[in-house]
């Protein structure tokens, strides 16, 4: 029976996902078919049905619409260029200095907004004449974009890690949130290691000293803006207040700074920036919903437990599981988004990682970092279609340029999975984890 709810789940997921279904029906539509396997239709579908509607009736949950709101209005209110003036006095003496600026402020704007795809449209999108006027090559350009561009989803607010706490049974979304900063930062230097090498190689300039005043100048225009990390993050860690209040305070500060502070957005464009927030947290929320189901058909037809006997029957050392769990989701990256991808196998491998004694904060952040590596890959790295087209590049062109990127991203995931201490040294620290 396992076996053929194996097959069921996700065989029909994938031929409805080849048919071009969308991913959330594909979901629900596959795990409806699993639960039939061993239970009548009329039930079946009361199953699943209460396990959408309990798998959304969680406090955490509010936390992503605010933080979905909070983003669009930092992607009108004229962040980008900001950080982007302020990423040019961090790292504008390097070789290649364009790049790294790429990298850093897709570092700072990722973390404002919280999403990849943002960071890649608003930064890349700003970058990619800058440096093609410099003499860098397109590709390389954008390669440097597409690639940097996931480190906002480890560096908080995210809403991965809140998705993340849900599906895991209600891990610690203050700890998700500090464990991700060491992460985030290891991905964005590592690729500006890589990505000052190749820079030194090929000649590309080094931008001219700013004087003091424009570096105080350039400093406290972006302060604001940074400030939303500081009070959520302050207000999280001090105890004032939880993670989902503190999606609330986002909205508000940032409407303050876009509308009043910045004046970058107007009275009249906050109900679309609402409607286009609305859009977005329905088709996430109806992916959630339809993963716990089937996270209960998983369950059901003891499919995490079943895959739990195959791994351990190859090995019962846990750094060769980590390794082949590792393997298994850099594959499921290339096809498959990170959420979704988060959602349907965080229930199966986590039970894995918890006997093999592996913490969940630090199991999150490791998935998370690995997926990450998945946006930016061919066939549908939502990173990589967005960055070739803000930098007016086609995918093949790019890819060859993305692959010693890619190393250096595996070298960090590897890191970040066999070194916990990188995850959890900061929840110890703050939280006393």
């Amino acid at each position: 029976m396992e076996w053929l709810a194996i097959l069921i789940l996700f065989g029909s997921f994938f031929v409805l996902l080849g048919l071009g279904v969308s991913i959330s029906f594909a979901i629900g539509i596959a795990s409806l078919l699993t639960i039939l396997s061993s239970l009548p239709f009329d039930a079946a579908v009361a199953v699943i049905s209460q396990k959408m509607a309990s798998g959304l009736d969680s406090f955490s949950l509010l936390a992503i619409p605010f933080f979905i709101l909070a983003g669009n209005i930092m992607n009108q209110g004229g962040i980008a260029i900001r950080l982007i003036e302020f990423a040019k006095v961090l790292g504008g003496r390097l070789p290649g200095a364009l790049a790294h600026v790429n990298v850093i402020a897709n570092m700072m704007f990722g973390a404002i907004s919280g999403s990849a795809v943002a960071s890649a449209a608003a930064v890349g999108g700003t970058m990619a004449p800058l440096q093609k006027k410099d003499g860098y090559d397109p590709a390389f350009s954008a390669a440097v974009n597409i690639t940097s561009c996931p480190t906002g989803l480890l560096i908080p607010p995210s809403n991965t890690f809140i998705v993340y706490s849900l599906i895991s049974g209600g891990t610690s979304i203050g700890a998700l949130f500090l464990a991700g900063y060491i992460p985030g930062l290891l991905m964005g230097l590592s690729l500006m290691l890589v990505a000052g090498f190749i820079a030194k190689k090929r000649g590309y300039p080094i931008a001219d000293r700013p004087s003091r005043s424009v570096v105080l100048q350039k400093t406290l225009d972006a302060l604001p803006s940074l400030g939303l990390i500081v009070v959520i993050m302050g207000g999280i860690i001090g105890g004032i207040f939880t993670a989902t209040e503190a999606s609330a305070i986002a909205v508000v500060y940032t409407l303050i700074l876009a509308v009043i502070f910045y004046r970058e957005v107007s009275i009249r464009q906050i109900p679309q920036i609402v409607l286009e927030s609305v859009v977005t947290t329905s088709i996430v929320l109806l992916l959630i919903g339809t993963s716990m189901g089937m996270s209960w058909a998983m369950a059901n037809a003891d499919i995490p437990y079943l895959i739990s006997d195959l791994l351990l029957a190859v090995s019962e050392n846990p750094i060769i599981i980590l390794l082949i769990i590792n393997l298994l989701l850099l594959i499921v990256g290339v096809f498959m988004d990170m959420t979704p991808a988060l959602l349907i196998f965080t229930p199966i491998f986590l039970p894995i990682a918890l006997d093999l004694g592996v913490d969940p904060v630090h199991f999150g952040i490791m998935m998370t970092f690995n997926l990450c590596i998945g946006i930016c890959t061919p066939p549908v790295g939502s990173a990589l279609f967005i960055g070739c087209s803000v930098g007016g590049v086609k995918i093949d062109e790019v890819v060859k340029n993305l692959l010693p990127f890619y190393a250096v991203l595996v070298v960090a995931l590897l890191a970040v999975t066999f070194i916990p201490q990188i995850s959890l040294t900061l929840p110890r620290l703050f939280l006393g984890y």
